[in-house]
């Protein structure tokens, strides 16, 4: 090809190179990937698609004054790191302060040239360009593009700095974006900050601690039918708060000045459920002298709470479903209709579907139960909000026992990582336990472990399957000599009147002697006291 033919071929090769450039910045661009990402490319394929040596961009300095460089190809760490400016000052800060182009035909003639980036002796021999052009956003110069040029070359000087353009449009684009993105961002972060401290104050008021994502999502479900009528299930583990849910059902809910009747399933007798539910006429049974209404009477306009729905004995279920059909009880020993306008809010740890399929649980009075359940997370899935619990139930403890008991932060975050099976229950009896038998007033990690070890809700069960073969042994030795978490029912009369009796009357030290905390005996006792 001779010389005529190589000049007019030029200029079609270059226009190629340049819409392949283009097009990989568009790609890097639809990828989504981060300005930092991005801009670096970018230089990086000026570098090698059009020969435009070192790129850098200069951006405001987030830590001082001036301008640096921010991104940059071709450069050292320590070259990048020199690149600071003032406006004004050198090629750089001027078409920073003024925002128009500068072109330095050969930088050894230009006086204003700095080379404070870049040695001399790091640059090609002969005559070296420098091509600076400012990078605006929203009609003002946030900063500027810039690299070295070979003076001479086949490629025209006028070519460059129009990719130049673009490029430093895309990059003036890209940071507009981002600022938007940032200001976007921060306007949400303000909001949810409020929303945070509202609902943390909305929730101190219902005794609900904690703003996981798991919690919050059962709390809107909870706000969301707080003004229905419809029954709500309160799904979950054992220990999870369900009557603090359904408590704050009722507050947000427009019967909230009226009756909130809260009643344990699992801790009446079966010979006592009728009567405690329903109420009784005076001659009903024996013992029965006078009338009494029972606890749907009582939450008429208000709201009742039926707490371990699974307990309730099969012949009360056909009663309490046509309750909720009818809206009406018929008190023991009576002939009259009553009429009751009470929501119905029942939990339960239990699969009811379970207990339908096994015939346990009536399948109409399930669906009537039903119409809007709502799970409750355990611990295990809120862990972010086990800190808060942690100082709540401390200062709660603190105050009931009269002692002055605090932890340091690494204690509540290792108590952060355990796994609470028993959940908030187990939690706020561990806290109590170890205020009151606490010796020192600040508990570190080294404190609590010892407690925790014989606190851990284990069944030989669980111990044999939740561990690895070197751990297990250890696990089953923990459980020889630790009481593992109780139920109710866990200690019989005759073992609690003993500790009493050993504790000469003190029910707080007796409860010490069994393993568990004042509250948890004087349930266990008064649930004892009434039994027939």
């Amino acid at each position: 090809m001779d010389g005529h033919a190589l000049r007019q071929a030029l200029p079609a090769h270059w226009r190629t190179q340049e819409m392949f450039l283009i097009q990989e910045v568009m790609n890097l661009i639809g990828k989504g990937l981060g300005l930092d990402q991005i801009a670096r490319e970018m230089l990086h394929l000026l570098s090698e698609i059009v020969g435009l040596n070192r790129g850098r961009i200069v951006l405001k300095d987030p830590g001082g004054e001036g301008y640096r460089i921010a991104y940059s190809y071709g450069l050292t760490r320590e070259e990048a790191a020199r690149g600071r400016y003032a406006p004004g000052e050198g090629i750089t800060g001027r078409v920073i302060q003024d925002g128009h182009l500068i072109i330095v035909q050969d930088i050894d003639k230009d006086p204003t040239f700095l080379g404070r980036a870049v040695a001399r002796a790091q640059l090609p021999r002969g005559a070296v360009s420098f091509l600076a052009l400012p990078i605006r956003v929203e009609h003002r110069t946030v900063g500027a593009i810039a690299c070295h040029r070979i003076r001479h070359r086949e490629r025209a000087l006028s070519d460059d700095l129009t990719i130049l353009r673009i490029i430093a449009t895309m990059v003036s684009q890209l940071l507009t974006l981002n600022e938007r993105v940032e200001r976007k961002t921060r306007a949400l972060e303000e909001h949810n900050d409020m929303l945070a401290r509202e609902l943390r104050i909305k929730r101190a008021r219902y005794g609900i601690i904690g703003t996981s994502p798991a919690l919050l999502r059962a709390l809107v479900q909870v706000e969301k039918v707080a003004d229905a009528t419809a029954s709500v299930l309160l799904l979950g583990e054992s220990g999870t708060g369900k009557e603090l849910f359904a408590r704050a059902l009722h507050l947000a809910g427009p019967r909230r000045d009226k009756p909130f009747i809260k009643v344990n399933c699992a801790a009446i007798p079966d010979s006592l459920f009728e009567s405690e539910l329903f109420g009784h006429e005076r001659g009903a049974f024996t013992g029965a002298v006078e009338a009494r209404a029972g606890w749907f009477e009582q939450a008429s306009g208000g709201t009742i709470f039926l707490d371990e729905i699974g307990e309730m004995p099969a012949i009360l279920q056909t009663k309490l479903l046509r309750t909720l059909q009818e809206g009406t009880v018929v008190r023991l020993g009576g002939k009259r209709e009553i009429r009751v306008d009470m929501r119905l809010v029942a939990a339960t740890n239990r699969d009811l579907a379970a207990e339908v399929a096994h015939g346990r649980f009536r399948e109409d009075l399930f669906y009537r139960l039903n119409v809007v359940p709502i799970t409750l997370p355990p611990l295990a899935d809120r862990r972010s909000d086990i800190p808060d619990l942690v100082l709540h139930f401390l200062t709660q403890a603190n105050q009931s026992n009269q002692r002055n008991v605090h932890l340091t932060q690494d204690a509540v975050a290792h108590l952060a990582r355990q796994p609470w099976p028993g959940n908030i229950r187990q939690l706020a009896n561990f806290i109590e336990r170890l205020v009151l038998l606490a010796s020192e007033g600040v508990l570190d990690v080294e404190d609590v472990q010892p407690m925790l070890e014989g606190a851990q809700v284990m069944t030989p069960t669980f111990a044999a399957t939740a561990y690895s073969a070197p751990d297990r042994a250890a696990a089953l030795r923990a459980l020889a000599t630790v009481r593992p978490y109780m139920p109710a029912d866990s200690h019989g009369h005759a073992e609690l009147r003993m500790a009493l009796t050993q504790a000469g009357g003190n029910k707080t030290r007796a409860a010490q002697r069994l393993g568990l905390t004042e509250r948890q005996f004087s349930y266990r006792w008064r649930k004892l006291q009434t039994a027939p």
